[in-house]
């Protein structure tokens, strides 16, 4: 009937298929219930003294190459710049248990660049051996020195280590597989009777098969057998005995020594000594993670790289059969100063550990009322929901004693009254009458279907005697609700953030919990990273008044500004749009025309004109119009006929957020080539002049206008790099995967690239579906190379200089994507004739967890608000939490209304246009003031923000298709995936419209 998870074996109770029966009594219901508790066993710890690596706890800020220079010089790529390094011979400031930060003026600014422009002949130039060989791009200089210097916290915290000190690394291999909960029961058993063998050592376990010990054993090769209480539902294959009524389980444990290592190299690369392009060495820097990361796993729940843990304020229902833990982040990461540990606030769902039956009330609404109808049954699309609900979610029984855990693989084609089995002896059972026989229980929903627990084989359990696990992510798509819920919890302004992530440190749970750091020889700092940033300036601003251009330079705190007396840096003409509605009551439907004015009018003030009359009357349609892809498509059509096959715009006002959006927006992009601006009729109701004013900007973007441009073009701001007559392109590319619990959908990638110069902010864009879950853009150089034939089209020449920001990619990844997609720009341009301009390729990172903090100098200062308010937009960070050796800085382009605000995380890979730090940190921060979408700086460059943006309306083209395959039969065995959908092809004048905006 049943079926383990951690067991290869699998019960022999269920081995036929399954058959139909009639004719069943009902019987009276006998309740069970139920919990699940997870327990976690503490370990005890021995401590050792040793000598530690010291490392400053802060770092001065380090002087970089002045911008006098006037032309870019013929460098070849990723040549190693390196120079007598300044920290020697400066004093240290102060670490962050000081009381005052030493005085950090502007003259010694000026006197360090100075410093630096004597050792600027002193530069050395080190060529990779091959092109072939692709070493990231290496930092240029000692980092930017433009910009207001400000006093920061960053939540790094600073890990000392004992270079000196051996890690012994072995391979465990335990027989049968656990899980890993019962491994590590398995592994703190193995410590606790195998002392001697272990050489009296507490290693560290990572969960799968390695072991890291800070002693070595007795025997390279160790054998030996632990014995578990694990109440087992009688498969033969497991070797058990009989113990004070309790049956145990024997494991059998190999462990062999793999090899030995010492932290030399990696300390030897943090203090960038030797060869400068050596790789980062992974295995110390591993195993040190995985000391870390024992003592939190060992007391939290685990997710990811995440902990969480009631000790952080319990748990809260956040409705939907989910609920919502606080916890923590923490990595391991090299740095300027050092070894260090991110540590990080973190929220997330979890499915609610109660019964199937409750759980399915509270998550689907056609369900709500089920307990109050047991001899409910569901239709096949009702099934469908259900089994998507359930899916890969593990659950335990409560009609008998048991710890086994079993993953539901779908449901069975019958309902629970009409199914049956064969047991051992060939006999065919009733599940109603197996259960009544064997646990005196009567099924109550036998109109339900049971859950199938197996892949392979029919293994059946009645939803009713099954309980949800406790601490199991929730990876299903959450409700609005359900993400405002989670947004709320994880809502913390700076100082809240701040004293959250010190608790964690210091706390009963967290990284310094345990006592592995001593016998590992490491040094856990309890205080944040203190260092210095510097607050960009803002550009000046380039608006339309009137047919005249005026400049405005954004000065409120936050640097928004306002359109109030001006235009639109260039506005467009909309002579021929249409408007339709879905939905909406009578009221509503009646303020159309008033909205049409108000629309108009607010266009007119922003200098974009918006015909007053449309082609034809507002079109009123039922909500369920866009439940019919055919009808939908039809009514489009007679708008498009109406203004003679040149229609611009259709205004679509819904009455609610509906999934035939994605319906409407392919249909209108790739059959028809119109462009859409979607609305709903309650912000409608509002008549904000900021809702107008924010649909005027989409539209005047969508058609091809522009909001604003830069006052000084970049040939003004960087002419050792850009020239008017010699044009640049600005591209973005980033992936978007389908959905965590769909196993076959296609991914969706995306690239745009700027085609106007040197104001390079109007963008085309080109996607493509590709295989599921694949990160690596497969037709990228398609996509490149359309987008150059775009650009060449518009000015007449192709790009002297190419700047490529890629989303989406983790640090794992960086050599792969590099190598890759950097020969398939390459392949592109080489569609061009002696075409070969220089490439800069960067990876932008905006899932991170290095958070920064204004620095509270004086407790008792009046400036105790500003440490609670968010740092200000311009805000950098290139020095000591960035990467020792690799070009890469923290930027926070924008102002943080909500929480805490995230800097992102910008990582150069490949830089054949030898950006100094100053100059690169400007241009990205200066786009970031150019979004087509609002009247501020945005938290991402623009390109990137684009691509994602492009690729979350390939999603959509796909999205109905993908419903499709969610509603497969549930065959037992694993179908294959199916061959990538394409997506429908865009029509040539949306093609070159920012249509995804």
């Amino acid at each position: 009937m049943e079926e383990t998870e951690e067991s290869n074996n699998r019960s022999k109770k269920c081995n036929s298929k399954p058959r139909s029966v009639k004719g069943c009594a009902n019987n009276n219901n006998n309740p069970h219930s139920n919990s699940n508790n997870n327990r976690y066993i503490a370990f005890g710890f021995r401590s050792n003294q040793n000598q530690y690596q010291t490392y400053p706890a802060l770092l001065p800020l380090p002087p970089t190459i002045p911008l006098q220079v006037a032309v870019a010089p013929p460098f070849p790529q990723n040549h190693n710049f390196t120079s007598r390094t300044l920290l020697q011979n400066q004093p240290f400031l102060a670490t962050p248990s000081d009381s005052q930060l030493q005085n950090f003026t502007a003259s010694k600014v000026l006197q360090r660049q100075n410093d630096v422009s004597k050792q600027k002949d002193l530069l050395r130039v080190k060529a990779t051996t091959s092109p072939e060989s692709f070493v990231v791009a290496r930092r240029p200089d000692s980092g930017g020195v433009e910009g207001k210097v400000i006093s920061l916290l960053a939540n790094h915290f600073l890990v000392k280590f004992d270079p000196s000190q051996k890690i012994f690394h072995y391979d465990v291999e335990i027989s049968p597989h656990p899980s890993k909960e019962v491994a590590r029961l398995i592994k703190q058993k193995l410590v606790e009777e195998h002392s001697v063998v272990l050489s009296g050592a507490l290693p560290v376990y990572d969960g799968g098969r390695t072991i890291y010990s800070p002693i070595e054993f007795q025997n390279n090769k160790i054998e030996c057998y632990i014995s578990l209480p694990i109440p087992s539902s009688g498969n033969k294959s497991m070797v058990k005995l009989q113990k004070e009524g309790q049956q145990i389980k024997i494991f059998r444990i190999n462990i062999k020594l793999i090899s030995k290592f010492d932290g030399k190299e990696l300390s030897s690369y943090l203090n960038k000594e030797g060869d400068g392009w050596s790789p980062l060495p992974q295995e110390y820097l591993h195993a040190l993670d995985v000391m870390l990361r024992e003592s939190p796993t060992e007391k939290c729940i685990t997710a990811g790289r995440s902990f969480y843990s009631s000790y952080m304020g319990g748990e809260k229902d956040i409705g939907g059969g989910a609920v919502a833990l606080r916890g923590f982040f923490q990595s391991l990461r090299p740095t300027q100063q050092g070894l260090a540990l991110n540590v990080d606030f973190s929220v997330t769902a979890f499915h609610e550990s109660i019964g199937v039956i409750p759980y399915l009330e509270k998550r689907l609404d056609f369900l709500r009322d089920i307990s109050q109808r047991k001899t409910k049954g569901l239709i096949d699309e009702e099934k469908k929901e259900v089994e998507k609900a359930l899916k890969n979610i593990r659950v335990f029984v409560c009609h008998r004693e048991t710890v086994q855990r079993y993953r539901i693989c779908s449901l069975t084609e019958e309902v629970t009254e009409n199914l049956c089995f064969q047991d051992r002896d060939g006999k065919i059972l009733r599940i109603v009458n197996y259960f009544k026989d064997h646990y005196n229980y009567d099924i109550q929903y036998r109109n339900l279907p049971c859950l199938q627990i197996s892949r392979s084989k029919p293994c059946y359990l009645p939803m009713e005697l099954c309980m949800i696990c406790e601490g199991q992510k929730f990876l299903g798509k959450l409700s609005d609700d359900q993400t405002a819920r989670i947004l709320k919890m994880g809502c913390q302004r700076p100082r809240e953030r701040k004293a959250i992530i010190d608790g964690v440190v210091t706390g009963s749970v967290g990284p310094t919990s345990g006592n592995h750091a001593r016998d590992f020889k490491l040094q856990i700092s309890r205080e944040m990273t203190q260092l210095y940033g510097r607050i960009l300036q803002p550009p000046k601003l380039k608006l339309g008044d009137r047919g005249l251009v005026r400049d405005l330079i954004p000065s409120r705190h936050d640097r928004q500004w306002n359109l109030l007396d001006s235009h639109v840096f260039e506005g467009t003409r909309v002579e021929r749009w249409a408007l339709m509605s879905f939905g909406g009551t009578s009221d509503q439907k009646s303020n159309i025309p008033k909205f049409i004015n108000q629309l108009c009018q607010r266009c007119e003030q922003l200098g974009i004109f918006l015909n007053k009359n449309t082609v034809l009357n507002p079109q009123f349609e039922p909500m369920h119009l866009l439940n019919n892809v055919k009808h939908l498509e039809t009514k489009l059509k007679k708008l498009h006929r109406a203004s003679f096959n040149n229609l611009q715009l259709v205004i679509c006002v819904m009455e609610r957020k509906h999934k035939g959006y994605a319906d409407l927006k392919r249909i209108a992009e790739t059959n028809i080539g119109v462009v859409t601006q979607c609305c709903l009729y309650p912000n409608l109701g509002k008549h904000s002049s900021q809702f107008l004013a924010n649909l005027a900007l989409k539209i005047n973007a969508k058609v091809g206008g522009c909001t604003v441009a830069l006052y000084n073009s970049f040939p003004s701001q960087i002419p050792r790099l850009f020239k008017h007559d010699g044009p640049a392109i600005f591209m973005g590319a980033d992936v978007t995967h389908p959905h965590p619990l769909d196993d076959s959908s296609p991914s969706v990638a995306a690239v745009v690239g700027s085609v106007n110069w040197p104001a390079a902010n109007k963008y085309v864009s080109r996607m493509r579906s590709q295989t599921h879950r694949q990160e690596i853009i497969q037709d990228l150089s398609t996509m490149l190379g359309e987008i150059l034939d775009d650009f060449y089209e518009e000015l007449l020449k192709l790009p002297e200089r190419i700047i490529f920001f890629r989303d989406g990619v983790s640090e794992t990844q960086f050599l792969k994507v590099l190598k890759e997609e950097l020969q398939a720009i390459r392949v592109a341009c080489s569609r061009f004739p002696g075409y070969k301009p220089p490439i800069t390729f960067v990876v932008v990172q905006k899932r991170h967890h290095t958070r920064l903090f204004p620095c509270e100098l004086d407790p008792s200062s009046t400036r105790n608000q500003f440490f609670n308010e968010n740092i200000a937009p311009g805000t950098v960070v290139d020095s000591v939490i960035t990467h020792p050796r690799e070009f890469d800085f923290y930027l926070c382009s924008h102002w943080g209304v909500k929480g805490t605000s995230r800097p992102i995380h910008y990582h150069v890979l490949w830089d054949e246009n030898q950006f100094t730090s100053d100059e690169l940190q400007k241009l990205v921060y200066n786009l970031c003031y150019t979004f087509v979408r609002c009247t501020k700086p945005i938290s991402l460059v623009p390109p990137a923000y684009y691509a994602h943006l492009a690729a979350y309306r390939g999603r959509l083209y796909l999205e109905r298709s993908d419903s499709a395959t969610l509603t497969r039969s549930s065959n037992i065995s694993r179908p294959a995936p199916p061959k990538t959908t394409p997506l429908p092809k865009l029509t040539e004048n949306i093609k070159k419209l920012m249509f995804y905006c």
